[in-house]
């Protein structure tokens, strides 16, 4: 195949994934909107009862996500994400059609380890498809895939809830699950590990999906908890201890799920440290727009949704050509810009915003400057963490990636919540400064964490299969000082 018919061929691996993957966010943040009317319907189910259509969805995504990339590698990228399609569509078809509360929390979990599987597999997919040269291009074309579905959530949804009810928010899932997947069986390539050996070793799956797990479960049920509260340090403590006993599993059988030889490279630290504090921000001020918006100003959900989407249009715009530009000039120097960016969003809120609304004198200026700076950052770090990774771990790499920015998100939304609830109605802007400081604040963590990123260009180096196939070590470790 020539140069011109592999990237022909890629471009159509990334068309293929990038519809599942605008599904899996979409559905991140749909379900805000559709709540209150799924509370509706089963009004006899207790608040808390209901939490779990979300946070069991949370939960589930943030535990299985690594072991689902392993798997990926282990048995086969493109058979994994075709069935993980399959799972997530059946499952939302079930969710939508859920005639009680706990059915549907139950196909919600079920939905959530379909998208934990679907997500790095896509990922995994769009790496070893492209030539190392093209790599940040369809890693920020994919990365503003996600960013753009997550962001039109509450608009799709407000309209979806409004016309035709609750259901459809999941059974919008089938028709692009089932074109992603015709399209996906024709066009995929597969792609595993060329050493097949033993399954990875069971005990340390166990100690990380715990561990997760029960990070995930402490993070969100804080809003009940609290930050200081002995059911929170308990549970932050039993994770730490199931990390730490997973770190010692793996370092001590030939099989570990986890090859921890990963965060020797220098980009694969850095860049999942840069994208932990993205997540929590970026995340959190999500939220807090569409809160701020409605409460605040009290503009109605679709208006605010309306207004929001001003932004992930910008970011669908410029990512691609950001990243082209990250071939030219390395991906450090726009994340390290891209964090001022998102600073300097937050700074503007808090130095112009008010109780009475503006939108264009207050809150336009900072939705174009921190699209801007999620344009610079999301796609680049989402490429630089795993483009130097051999290509056997293409999957596990990019899972830990899309782990430690589920988890940041988690995090942040936990935060929006804790701040806002702090204060009284009558201060409820100081609530939202507390955001908008931490919007400034991971700004500038950011730039300041991607200077540790190396992305000067080494002349010879490629990811190209061939290449990693005949020289394994040798690719391995050149790539990691890309």
């Amino acid at each position: 195949m020539t140069t011109s018919d592999r990237t022909a061929s890629a471009w159509v691996v990334l068309a293929a994934t990038s519809l599942a993957v605008f599904a899996v966010f979409l559905d991140t943040t749909i379900l805000f909107v559709a709540f209150p009317s799924i509370s509706s319907t089963f009004a006899g189910t207790s608040s808390a009862t209901l939490s779990w259509v979300l946070n069991a969805y949370t939960i589930v995504f943030a535990a299985l996500l690594i072991p689902a990339g392993r798997l990926a590698d282990r048995v086969g990228r493109r058979q994994t994400f075709l069935a993980a399609v399959v799972v997530f569509t059946v499952a939302s078809m079930l969710c939508g059609l859920a005639p009680s509360a706990p059915w549907l929390v139950a196909t919600r979990v079920l939905q959530a380890a379909g998208a934990a599987a679907l997500i790095p597999s896509s990922l995994a997919l769009v790496l070893q498809s492209f030539p190392r040269e093209r790599i940040p291009v369809a890693v920020a074309i994919w990365g503003a895939v996600g960013a753009v579905a997550g962001a039109a959530g509450p608009t799709l949804g407000a309209l979806v809830v409004d016309h035709l009810g609750w259901r459809w928010a999941f059974f919008i899932n089938l028709p692009v699950g089932i074109v992603s997947f015709t399209l996906g069986h024709r066009v995929l390539p597969e792609g595993r590990e060329r050493e097949t050996g033993a399954l990875p070793d069971a005990a340390s799956i166990g100690l990380l999906v715990a561990a997760l797990a029960l990070a995930a479960y402490g993070i969100v049920e804080t809003e009940s908890w609290g930050w200081v509260s002995l059911p929170f340090a308990a549970t932050s403590i039993g994770a730490a201890l199931l990390l730490g006993a997973f770190v010692w599993r793996c370092r001590r059988v030939p099989n570990p799920l986890l090859h921890l030889d990963l965060f020797r490279t220098r980009n694969f630290r850095w860049g999942n440290a840069s994208m932990f504090v993205f997540a929590v921000s970026f995340n959190g001020m999500f939220l807090s727009n569409v809160l701020f918006l409605t409460q605040v100003w009290h503009y109605p959900i679709l208006d605010a949704g309306l207004v929001i989407s001003i932004g992930p249009v910008i970011v669908a715009v410029l990512a691609p050509m950001l990243g082209t530009l990250a071939v030219r000039v390395g991906q450090r120097p726009l994340v390290v810009l891209g964090g001022l960016f998102l600073a300097a969003g937050g700074a503007m809120l808090i130095m112009r915003a008010t109780t009475t609304p503006d939108w264009a004198g207050q809150f336009l200026p900072s939705t174009v400057l921190v699209a801007v700076g999620v344009a610079l950052v999301l796609p680049q770090l989402s490429s630089v963490a795993v483009q130097g990774l051999p290509g056997d771990q293409y999957g596990a790499g990019s899972a830990v990636v899309q782990a430690v920015r589920n988890l940041g998100a988690t995090f942040g939304v936990a935060l929006v919540v804790a701040f806002l609830a702090a204060v009284a109605p009558a201060n409820i802007l100081d609530g939202f400064r507390s955001v908008w400081w931490l919007l400034v604040g991971s700004g500038i963590v950011v730039s300041l964490t991607a200077l540790g990123l190396r992305t000067a260009h080494v002349p010879g180096v490629g990811l190209d299969d061939a290449r990693i196939t005949a020289e394994p070590a040798a690719a391995a470790a050149a790539m990691a000082e890309v």
